[in-house]
């Protein structure tokens, strides 16, 4: 059952980060000032690109990662700062949504400067996400502060930066 669940997770992830580093080069293949069928048929395959298939993937991916953490009782530093990562990515996966929104509009547009922006991002969270799970390093608790390490250290901090009156 693991192992049918580690295909599943690898291949979702293939899916979601390659639809994730191929969408920002159809963003730029949008003519700027131009409207018409050509422009129209760029964006459905855009929009069913990244709905009908990166989207499901990351929702796949997400889902059993979830399962694969309590069926392989995954609790170390080295995978906390893997969540990270992967929440980063789901930060590039909704920043993505909101650019197929605007890059269509009339007066939308993608510049090489954003594609490489964001195409150098995903590269970077998908490398660290590879780098974290294939390496699995030894993480020193000691480097992080006292209230991350203490129950209810969270509610602490923030009622010493936000006093309630």
């Amino acid at each position: 059952m693991i192992a049918w669940l580690k295909i599943l997770h690898i291949a979702s992830l293939v899916v979601w980060c390659a639809g994730l580093l191929v969408l920002p080069g159809l963003f730029k293949r949008r003519p700027v000032g131009e409207e018409g069928p050509d422009l129209w048929r760029l964006q459905r395959f855009a929009r069913a690109t990244f709905v009908r298939v990166v989207s499901p993937a990351a929702f796949v991916a997400i889902g059993t990662g979830t399962a694969l953490i309590f069926a392989r009782e995954v609790f170390a530093p080295w995978f906390a700062l893997k969540l990270l990562a992967v929440g980063l990515l789901a930060a590039v996966h909704v920043r993505t949504g909101y650019v197929i929104v605007g890059v269509f509009r009339p007066e939308g547009a993608y510049s090489a400067l954003e594609r490489w922006f964001t195409h150098a991002a995903t590269a970077a969270v998908v490398t660290a996400i590879l780098v974290l799970v294939l390496a699995k390093p030894a993480i020193d608790l000691a480097i992080l502060p006292d209230w991350v390490l203490r129950p209810g250290g969270l509610q602490s901090l923030s009622e010493r930066l936000m006093p309630i009156p």
